[in-house]
């Protein structure tokens, strides 16, 4: 069978399962979260007590990862997916009916615990069925479909206040495609025997590698598995976690700080919202134009050659724009470097569901995963939360030269531990 016919194939079988729902999942979220800060400013909440609503919703996937790993090794990939969306539909009528802003914060908590599940369970499917050759390209598309709902949920909720004139027609829209969800999982094809397990060859770990406490794999699944619990598995891959890991978190910090951090340079500059809207728009539309792209270089080159470029890119435009804030042509510095941070967002895509898959023990990856999506979430957590502190204390170009010194260690981490933990496509090491 070619590349082609296979690569055609393989997103037949999991258009259905993996990136409709998805879509649908990613939509709705997308549609709901612009709206959490008005609905706690309607309910006479201050700014800070809005913000914590939509922080809530990041600490709610932050504290689900792990649970989400024993989820999905215990009760497997699609009934984590059908239960994940339960508890979606669940916290988004809480969210209609809250009475409180207390109410919102749980509510918000429940979505994104859920959507933490959900994912991960996409996640750990697709690790161990989809084939090496096809890996990274599978999981780009993946990104990118979240990437898709997220972006056009914005504009559907534009849409339903211009008819409606309600913030709550979206959050009934969310409801719909939790619904929608739950259905097209539970009565679509069964993914096990549309796609079943894709078996491959196990590297053994080298004799320098002895000590690490790590077996470093191609994306194989040995003969025989035993299931291990969560704790243990974050500590047989301690090695991996802390060094990749680490490095990961950091280019997820970098990708949470563009997205934090260019807003809020628009504003220092006393730009109006229009104009920022227009260049972070910009911004956000090179980014997804380019999703697929990471994925045939990682297939066709290495992971190496998409996580090193896009971190330095974006190490660069960060480091560069934190430059530009006195300058006479500032804004216009603004938008190229926004599109600069944009193309290297946008080549980062899948990268780090790629490694994550790439570096799970194979037969049973889900507990892994678990603590590879809390590092990378909680990277993506930390960064905003340094920019803001960083920003009080000092100033906002300081916090963009500090997201690009971020940047300097995770440029460095990924050239020296991509190569000792993640092997070629092509099987050599």
């Amino acid at each position: 069978m070619s590349d082609s016919a296979s690569t055609g194939d393989i997103l037949k079988r999991f258009a259905p399962m993996i990136y409709g729902p998805t879509i649908l999942f990613a939509l709705g979220e997308g549609a709901v979260i612009p709206l959490l800060p008005v609905l706690a400013t309607s309910m006479g909440a201050d700014l800070a007590a809005s913000s914590l609503v939509v922080t809530a919703l990041v600490i709610g996937q932050l504290c689900g990862n792990l649970p989400a790993g024993w989820a999905v090794g215990r009760l497997g990939e699609r009934l984590t997916m059908i239960a994940s969306s339960l508890v979606t539909l669940l916290g988004t009528l809480v969210l209609i009916f809250a009475p409180s802003v207390g109410m919102l914060m749980l509510s918000a908590l429940i979505i994104g615990f859920s959507a933490s599940a959900f994912g991960l369970a996409r996640h750990a499917f697709m690790t161990t069925r989809v084939p090496l050759f096809f890996r990274a390209r599978a999981l780009s598309l993946l990104g990118g479909s979240f990437r898709f709902g997220m972006f056009i949920g914005p504009f559907v909720t534009a849409l339903l206040l211009s008819i409606f004139g309600t913030e709550y027609a979206s959050i009934w829209f969310f409801v719909v495609c939790a619904v929608a969800v739950i259905l097209l999982v539970t009565f679509g094809p069964d993914p096990e025997k549309a796609a079943p397990v894709v078996p491959t060859v196990v590297r053994e770990p080298a004799a320098e590698d002895a000590d690490t406490g790590e077996l470093i794999s191609t994306g194989s699944i040995p003969t025989v598995a035993a299931h291990e619990g969560v704790f243990r598995t974050m500590l047989n891959h301690r090695d991996v976690l802390f060094r990749l890991g680490l490095t990961a978190a950091a280019l997820s910090g970098l990708r949470s700080a563009r997205q934090s951090l260019l807003p809020l340079w628009g504003v220092s500059l006393g730009l109006d919202a229009q104009s920022i809207a227009l260049i972070v728009g910009i911004s956000g539309a090179i980014d997804f134009a380019l999703f697929y792209a990471s994925g045939q270089v990682m297939d066709r080159f290495g992971r190496l050659w998409a996580a090193l470029p896009a971190t330095v890119l974006m190490t660069a435009g960060f480091l560069a724009l934190s430059l530009t804030h006195d300058l006479p042509e500032a804004t216009m510095w603004f938008g190229a470097f926004a599109m600069m941070l944009g193309v290297g967002n946008g080549l980062s895509s899948g990268i780090l569901l790629t490694l994550g898959a790439d570096t799970a023990p194979q037969h049973d990856p889900a507990p892994y995963l678990g603590s590879w999506r809390m590092m990378t979430d909680g990277g993506a957590t930390v960064a905003p939360l340094a920019i803001t502190a960083i920003t009080a204390v000092a100033s906002l170009p300081v916090a963009a030269a500090a997201m690009g010194v971020l940047g300097v260690f995770g440029s460095i981490g990924f050239a020296r531990y991509i190569p000792r933990f993640v092997p070629r496509p092509d099987g050599r090491e």
